[in-house]
């Protein structure tokens, strides 16, 4: 069976759902192969502009996006420079104003807590309007439902929903999670991938092992 290769839009005469990796410019931003995003809203290839805020370079953060990811319409990734520092006596961002206070221009930065990068793992859902804020780590097949606020790490095959977000419930069984976190199936060729896509679909692990 011939596989496809990878194109920006999977699917014939739709625009509103793209593959994200080859629409990525920004050196920060990091998607794995078949990470797909949909958005019937906005054009999905201004992914970067519309979903991935307060991204300053300043900041050297990154957001890293693993394989085989499902992001919905309106999902949003918040930077460090959306926060303001907490250990201020003032929420104020005096160094982003440093001409008006006479502060020193490389300490911008002192303007906001840096909580470090987002990273996403591979198989991860991210529901409609969801927002994953800085720092955040979501680990394997986890489940983001919609208009969840992502404030603290998210384990793998989990489902959180909320604001701020909880754990709902495991998808699998902790033996199953166990088996999935080893077999690593988004690490295959897509030739053998395409050759288990019944039982990945049918959740039959033993025949993935």
């Amino acid at each position: 069976m011939t596989i496809p290769d990878l194109k920006i839009y999977p699917r014939t005469a739709d625009k509103q759902t793209i593959y994200l990796k080859d629409v990525i410019t920004n050196p920060n931003i990091i998607v794995g192969e078949y990470t797909m995003y949909h958005d019937f809203v906005h054009d999905p290839v201004q992914f970067e502009k519309n979903n991935v805020l307060y991204h300053y370079p300043v900041n050297h953060d990154k957001l890293i996006i693993g394989k085989f990811c499902s992001i919905a319409c309106g999902a949003r990734f918040l930077f460090n420079s959306a926060n303001h520092a907490m250990h201020s006596l003032s929420t104020y961002p005096f160094p982003l104003f440093y001409e008006q206070w006479g502060l020193d221009s490389k300490k911008v930065a002192d303007a906001w807590d840096n909580k470090g990068d987002i990273v996403i793992g591979n198989d991860v859902w991210i529901g409609y309007e969801a927002v994953i804020l800085s720092g955040v780590t979501i680990g394997d097949g986890a489940i983001i439902a919609a208009r969840a606020v992502v404030t603290s790490d998210v384990p793998a095959y989990t489902i959180v929903g909320g604001v701020p977000a909880k754990p709902i419930k495991k998808r699998f069984s902790e033996k199953v999670i166990a088996d999935l976190t080893q077999i690593k199936w988004w690490d295959w060729t897509k030739e053998r991938i395409a050759q288990n896509i019944e039982a990945i679909q049918q959740g039959n692990i033993e025949q993935l092992k």
